[in-house]
């Protein structure tokens, strides 16, 4: 927990708790539901709750925006997310209901009312949003086809509304080059913002 404090020394007491809370809650659903790699489960500050808050270095999330986490599998980078901007609005979506399961009792647990959930696949929700965050294991070509329908065309942040990956910096140039022609994207190295070795190889991908 004070890795999170540590990068953002700005949070409230609500939301130290919330984030504090959320190694007991990650702990006893992945007893229940295997969400977070057994052995991944000591690492869930650094590897998954401040990778998730990377995009907060980039941008401030508005009031009033609607967020959409395709793919949110136990719910990151959602959770945290919704945690940092809590009047932000948050659909997390996965077509695996027992991972939606755990990300809707977290969600209730922390009273996170800004957070919504859906057992669904991302192509097939109707709604419009600011942005669609994801972690999906997804190249961003697909990435992008799955979520070029779901944006708002007008704009409440100064960057466009759009997509923003969590992405490895391994093959990425190669990876962004199956992008469609016109497609603009930009990628944010983690280590800019964290200097932990695991965001070495990590970046943020915005793509509008």
């Amino acid at each position: 927990m004070d890795i999170i404090t540590k990068y953002f020394p700005q949070l409230n007491e609500l939301q130290k708790q919330r984030f504090e809370k959320l190694d007991e809650l990650y702990r006893y659903w992945n007893d229940q539901i295997n969400v977070v790699s057994r052995k991944d489960i000591d690492n869930l500050y650094i590897h998954h709750v401040l990778h998730s808050l990377a995009l907060a270095k980039v941008i401030s999330l508005k009031p009033g925006a609607k967020i959409m986490d395709l793919g949110c599998g136990g719910g990151f980078p959602g959770i945290p997310l919704a945690i940092m901007f809590p009047e932000t609005e948050f659909l997390l979506v996965d077509s695996i209901a027992k991972k939606i399961k755990v990300c809707g009792e977290v969600a209730i647990a922390l009273e996170l009312d800004n957070v919504r959930v859906k057992a669904e696949r991302a192509e097939n929700i109707k709604e419009k949003f600011d942005f669609v965050v994801t972690r999906a294991v997804a190249t961003a070509d697909k990435l992008h086809s799955w979520s070029k329908n779901s944006l708002l065309t007008k704009s409440k942040h100064a960057m466009p509304n759009g997509i923003w990956a969590y992405k490895g910096l391994t093959n990425l140039n190669e990876e962004l080059a199956l992008l469609p022609k016109g497609v603009y994207s930009e990628v944010f190295p983690m280590n800019d913002f964290f200097e932990e070795e695991f965001f070495e190889t990590k970046a943020l991908v915005y793509m509008g």
